[in-house]
């Protein structure tokens, strides 16, 4: 019988304001938070997800560790939603403190923004990411092991990039055309100097749950507790079924009244009703795939996961044209990192904070202009009427932003002339 890896991401970006044209330069406070007695839509928008999802899914979580001593669990947060829960609803945080507490909780490490850093600016990475395990370490008293990059976005180089930092392990997406015909339920090595393991998410019965729970048109609806078990018991006894998801898959993706939270519940109950069945977390997979191995050069090849090009968890293709597609992601995306060495040497707070936040990934993701399928996923999560309303609140952001800049260098020569 399986291992069951169960992970779950929670992140909410900060949503641009409506900041105006005119007056650049001094609408620093505007761009993600607006003025008092305006309407505060990232506020209206975490407290909308935490009353739906984020609230009663935690409840449930705790109730599982509590009551099915083999059930765990394995999460991702990003730097950008624990500031706004410490903000909108701290409840959400003392809730994961005592999850993390029972110790068969995990958390990962990965970039504080939910940048696409690691594509652009290895040194942004890496402080970003040192930042996000400094923060768990603060809040939570621990120390992420295990790297979930954003979006689970993965290649060789951004393989390389996580095997210089104090990791073990990091989880990606099951690609077709680099996994080819082998089992996605196994632990995989990157195609690196130094092998570092890596988790694959198991993309079918991940997004059974994910997507297609709710759909009166799959042929599988309603999904059962104990059709599920029969999928995840087709694997053996030395596979791990991953199953990495979105928080908001529970409650908010699929509804209550679908009944994806007693769905959950059985499954788990059920799962381990049967001794030879059992959860994992992300840490323990890895050290027992190590445990095959005495040494690094004792690895098979066929056992390396070669990512040429990156890959992510997102969109039918996975890649990250749900990123950098179009002109209106490239343009954006390639003017906010070539501001890097300015922005930093400065050393306004303020400026910076600013400047990573607009490298949080969702503002590039609104952006996209894909059709089909992939279009309306991209609709479904955009607060805005369309992607170019996303790159004219951004451009305007952005514009800004260097105008600060401008005004800080200059007062920089003046007082050097002084």
């Amino acid at each position: 019988m399986p291992k069951v890896c169960f992970y779950l991401h929670l992140h909410q970006p900060p949503r641009l304001t409506n900041i105006s044209v005119f007056g650049l330069g001094t609408q620093a406070d505007r761009y993600f938070q607006s003025p008092e007695g305006e309407n505060d839509q990232n506020r209206k928008i975490f407290l909308k997800v935490a009353e739906k999802s984020y609230l009663p899914m935690l409840h449930l979580l705790g109730q599982l560790l509590q009551t099915e001593p083999g059930f765990k669990c394995a999460f991702s947060i990003s730097g950008v939603f624990i500031e706004q829960a410490q903000r909108y609803q701290p409840k959400i945080l003392e809730i994961l403190k005592r999850i993390v507490a029972t110790g068969k909780a995990e958390l990962l490490g990965e970039t504080y923004y939910h940048s696409l850093a690691s594509l652009y600016s290895p040194s942004e990475f890496k402080i970003q990411v040192k930042r996000h395990s400094e923060l768990l370490e603060d809040l939570f008293g621990f120390t992420p092991k295990v790297f979930r990059n954003t979006e689970l976005i993965y290649s060789n180089q951004i393989g390389e990039q996580v095997s210089q930092l104090p990791f073990t392990g990091i989880l990606t997406e099951a690609v077709g055309r680099y996994l080819w015909d082998r089992p996605k339920t196994k632990v995989y090595f990157s195609y690196t100097k130094k092998k570092v393991p890596l988790l694959l998410k198991h993309a079918e019965l991940s997004d059974d749950i994910a997507f297609r729970f709710s759909d009166k048109n799959w042929k599988e609806h309603p999904l059962s507790a104990e059709r599920y078990l029969e999928w995840v018991e087709m694997y053996q006894e030395t596979e791990f079924v991953n199953l990495f998801m979105d928080f908001e898959t529970f409650g908010e993706h699929q509804w209550a009244d679908t009944g994806i939270f007693q769905f959950w519940a059985a499954f788990v109950h059920q799962f381990l009703a049967r001794p030879a069945n059992s959860f994992v977390t992300p840490s323990e997979e890895i050290a027992r795939a190590l445990s095959e191995f005495k040494q690094p050069s004792d690895i098979p090849d066929w056992r390396l996961y070669d990512v040429p090009e990156p890959i992510s968890w997102a969109d039918v293709d996975r890649d990250v044209t749900a990123w950098r597609d179009n002109v209106l992601q490239q343009d954006t995306l390639r003017t906010i990192y070539e501001l890097e060495p300015q922005i930093l040497g400065v050393g306004d707070k303020r400026l910076v904070e600013d400047w990573r936040k607009l490298q949080t990934s969702d503002h590039f993701y609104y952006m996209c202009t894909k059709w089909s399928a992939d279009g309306d996923v991209h609709a479904y999560f955009s607060p805005y009427q369309s992607p170019y309303e996303a790159y004219r609140r951004y451009s305007i952001a952005l514009a800004d932003i260097q105008e600060r800049l401008l005004q800080k260098q200059a007062n920089g020569i003046f007082k050097n002339i002084t």
